[in-house]
């Protein structure tokens, strides 16, 4: 078992770096299909998609770079462009060759930044002194409007100044506003997704969860009956948004209290009274194993 745990361990601590490498290789050879569907435009429009194409790789590679929590938002918003390019640049006529020198290692380092390991690492990388951070699985109605909102977005912030640069004042301007405005206004709460953890301390358990819950729930390790994978029966408080998956069920020795977080229809909130609860970490045998070497009930 050991032994079969070493490669899966190598291959967590290297995700970052395939990552990493697949962006450099993005910004060697992925060039040539913006260039070559831009090669036939004005001067203007040329100018303004090496720019574009420049900074947005060159904020992704500052995000891989530094490993934290607000990184991991950045590389997982930024990192797909490079396929929204590619499928850009495809429309724009570039040859089939220069588009998969974009597409295919755009493509990797996508796999690689959604990867649950990715996601560990960089939100264990802010982790402060003796605690352990896993992330959780995104709600699935939370999930698929970020995607929605996020191609939106994309086209806009792509078509907006290209459209500006060939000189199409309205519908450029409307576009790269509406590109701007997302950053202000969707960017936080696409940082939110980042900041959803099950979080181990000295003192017990903590679930930090914004998107689901109005406050922290912290639990001392003497308040925790149980920790085991949630029964398809079960009639724990759902926590986990919900998502798909594999559930964690944590059981407590007496009964508590936690508010879901704000909606329109309940503004402060809803306050439930409990004995046990439901997370959905991206990887919940992992942190059973570690629930179980601190010294938690794990069943």
């Amino acid at each position: 078992m050991e032994m079969a745990s070493r490669p899966a361990a190598r291959f967590s601590r290297a995700v970052p770096w395939i990552a990493r490498v697949g962006w450099v290789v993005v910004a060697v050879f992925g060039g040539a299909a913006i260039e070559a569907a831009v090669d036939d435009r004005s001067s203007s429009v040329r100018y303004v998609a090496a720019i574009g194409g420049w900074a947005v790789w060159a904020t992704v590679a500052l995000a891989l770079a530094i490993a934290s929590v607000h990184s991991l938002t950045a590389a997982r918003v930024g990192t797909p462009l490079a396929l929204a390019a590619t499928a850009a640049a495809g429309l724009g006529g570039a040859p089939a060759v220069d588009l998969a020198l974009l597409g295919v290692p755009a493509f990797v380092t996508c796999v690689a930044v959604f990867d649950a390991e990715f996601g560990r690492q960089f939100v264990q990388a802010s982790a402060y002194g003796d605690e352990e951070r896993f992330p959780l699985r995104s709600p699935a109605a939370v999930g698929a409007a970020a995607i929605t909102v996020w191609a939106l977005w994309a086209a806009f912030l792509i078509s907006g100044p290209l459209l500006l640069a060939a000189q199409s004042w309205i519908v450029g301007t409307l576009f790269t506003a509406l590109a701007i405005a997302g950053i202000i206004f969707v960017g936080p709460r696409w940082d939110r997704l980042s900041h959803r953890w099950f979080v181990l301390v000295p003192a017990g358990i903590v679930l930090h969860d914004p998107v689901v819950l109005a406050d922290t729930l912290a639990l001392r390790a003497a308040q925790v009956a149980g920790m085991r994978l949630a029964p398809a029966d079960t009639e724990a408080a759902d926590f986990t948004g919900p998502a798909s998956g594999y559930a964690i069920e944590v059981a407590v020795t007496e009964s508590i209290t936690a508010v879901y977080a704000f909606t329109p229809s309940e503004p402060n909130g809803r306050a439930v009274h409990l004995t046990a609860f439901l997370v959905s970490p991206s990887r919940p045998g992992q942190v059973l194993r570690a629930c179980a070497d601190r010294g938690l009930a794990v069943s």
